[in-house]
C-alpha cells in the first residue's frame, strides 16, 4: 500500500486536492503541497487546519519547488517519502515531474495534457505527442502514471467507459458537455489559470468524426443542450484533451466536446486575439522591454483562487452516449451537478476547481489501495471506472443518469 502524497501545485485545484487528501490521509498518510511561490502552499496548509479537514492526526507541510527541475522534485520526493505525486501544477511541468516520478518510483498523477509553451495546438493525438512516447518507460521502471484524472478529463472518460461496459453493444458517439452556470460577479475572469485557458481555444478545434480528425474554427459550431438543473445552454465545439485519447482507446468513431460559452466571455475573447494579446510570443514593447502579451493579460486578470467567495450556481458535466442495445437504438446522458456555494462552504474554493481537485485524489486513494495501482501508463478509460465512480460518490461528486428510464442517480458496489 503506497503512502505520503506530493501535491504540484497551490492554484485552486490543490487547495481542494489538499483538502480531499487531509480528509483521506488515514489512507494516504503525510501530506506534502510544493509551488514556486511557498506563501500560496502555506496558505493552503492553513485552509486545512482551519477547517479541520484532517481525518486523523498527520502532517500537512509546505514547500518551495521549481517542478521543471528535475533533480530538486526528485529530491523533495526522497526528502518527503511520497509515494504518490498528484501534479496539479502547470501543463508546461508534466514531462518534468513524470521524469522525477519514473526516477524515484512514486506514482504520478496528472489532470491536462502536457503542453509545449512554444507551441499551441499541436498535431493530435496530443497525447502521443509526449505522454504516450514514455509508456514503455513507465512499464519498465514499474511506475503507475494515471493521465487526465481530473474531470475533464478524467471522470467524463470514466463515463465513457461505464457506458461502453454497462450501457451499450455498440457505441456511435459520445458528446461531452461541460457547462458552467455559475456566476462570480466579476466582469470578466477564468476559473483556471488564464494562460492555459486562452491556449485551449486560440488553435484548431479537433474532433473525431467518422473515425477521422476533423478541423474547425473556435466557436464556428454552435449547438444549445438542454440539460439537468442549469436549463438549455448554448455550447460551442471546442478540441479538448479527453478527445485524443478516447478517439484511440474506445474505438468510436464519434467523440467531440462541448463548452458553455457566455457572449460575454466570446466578445473579451476575441478582441483580446484580434489584438494579439493572447500571443504566447514574446514582443518588445517600445521601452526595449520584452513581454510575452498573454502573460500580461495573465497577470491582470482575477486570481482563478480569489473567485470562490463570491461564487453562485452549479456546473453540469457528462456525456451523451448514443447507439446500439441489443439491436435497439439507445442514449444516455451520465453526469454530475456541482454547486459553486457547496464547494465554498466544505474547502474553501470554488465548484470548478472542486470538479478537477477531487477526482484527483480520488485517483490517490485507489492507487493507495491497490485497485488503480497497475505499474504502468494509462489513460482513466483504461481502468476500471466503478471503483472510480463509487468513491466519487461518496467524497463529493456523484454520478448520475438521464435516459429513457428517468434521471436517477446511479450507484456502485465497493
Amino acid at each position: 500500500m503506497k503512502k505520503n502524497v506530493l501535491i504540484i501545485g497551490a492554484g485552486g485545484v490543490g487547495h481542494v486536492v489538499a483538502h480531499k487528501c487531509a480528509q483521506n490521509n488515514d489512507v494516504l498518510g503525510d501530506i506534502h503541497i510544493a509551488s514556486r511561490t511557498l506563501e500560496k502552499c502555506t496558505e493552503i496548509v492553513a485552509s486545512v487546519m482551519e477547517k479541520k479537514s484532517l481525518k486523523t492526526e498527520g502532517k500537512v507541510e509546505a514547500h518551495a519547488l521549481d517542478a521543471m527541475d528535475v533533480e530538486a522534485t526528485k529530491a523533495l520526493i526522497q526528502k518527503t517519502g511520497a509515494q504518490i505525486v498528484i501534479n496539479v501544477g502547470s501543463a508546461f511541468v508534466n514531462m518534468s515531474v513524470l521524469s522525477a516520478c519514473i526516477a524515484t518510483g512514486a506514482a504520478y498523477i496528472d489532470t491536462a495534457i502536457h503542453e509545449d509553451p512554444l507551441k499551441i495546438c499541436e498535431t493530435p493525438p496530443w497525447y502521443a505527442n509526449y505522454e504516450w512516447k514514455r509508456r514503455e518507460e513507465c512499464e519498465k521502471a514499474g511506475v503507475t502514471a494515471i493521465l487526465g484524472a481530473g474531470f475533464d478529463p478524467g471522470v467524463v472518460n470514466a463515463y465513457a467507459r461505464l457506458a461502453k461496459d454497462d450501457y451499450f453493444d455498440r457505441i456511435d458517439s459520445i458528446d461531452i458537455i461541460d457547462v458552467n452556470a455559475g456566476d462570480h460577479g466579476r466582469y470578466f475572469a477564468t476559473n483556471f489559470d488564464p494562460e492555459i485557458n486562452f491556449r485551449e481555444f486560440t488553435g484548431q478545434v479537433w474532433s473525431w468524426q467518422n473515425g477521422e480528425w476533423t478541423s474547425n474554427k473556435m466557436f464556428e459550431i454552435r449547438k444549445d443542450w438542454d440539460l439537468p438543473v442549469v436549463g438549455t445552454r448554448p455550447t460551442y465545439m471546442t478540441g479538448h484533451d479527453e478527445i485524443h485519447s478516447l478517439s484511440q482507446n474506445l474505438g468510436v468513431p464519434d467523440v467531440r466536446f462541448w463548452m458553455g460559452f457566455g457572449e460575454r466571455y466570446i466578445t473579451v475573447f476575441t478582441v483580446l486575439k484580434n489584438l494579439g494579446l493572447l500571443s504566447e510570443q514574446p514582443v518588445k514593447t517600445a521601452e526595449g522591454q520584452e513581454v510575452v502579451p498573454l502573460k500580461v493579460v495573465k497577470a491582470v486578470l482575477p486570481d482563478p483562487s480569489s473567485l470562490a467567495p463570491d461564487y453562485k450556481g452549479k456546473t453540469c458535466i457528462g456525456d451523451v452516449v448514443k447507439g446500439v442495445k441489443d439491436g435497439k437504438e439507445r442514449e444516455v446522458f451520465i453526469y454530475n451537478v456541482a454547486d459553486h456555494e457547496e464547494a465554498y462552504g466544505e474547502v474553501g474554493s470554488q465548484g470548478i476547481s472542486y470538479t478537477a481537485g477531487v477526482p484527483a485524489a480520488a485517483a490517490a486513494i485507489l492507487i493507495a489501495k491497490g485497485d488503480w495501482d497497475i505499474k504502468k501508463m494509462a489513460n482513466v478509460e483504461e481502468l476500471a471506472p466503478r471503483p472510480f465512480l463509487d468513491l466519487l460518490n461518496r467524497i463529493g461528486l456523484p454520478t448520475r443518469i438521464k435516459d429513457a428510464d428517468g434521471d436517477r442517480l446511479l450507484t456502485f458496489e465497493s
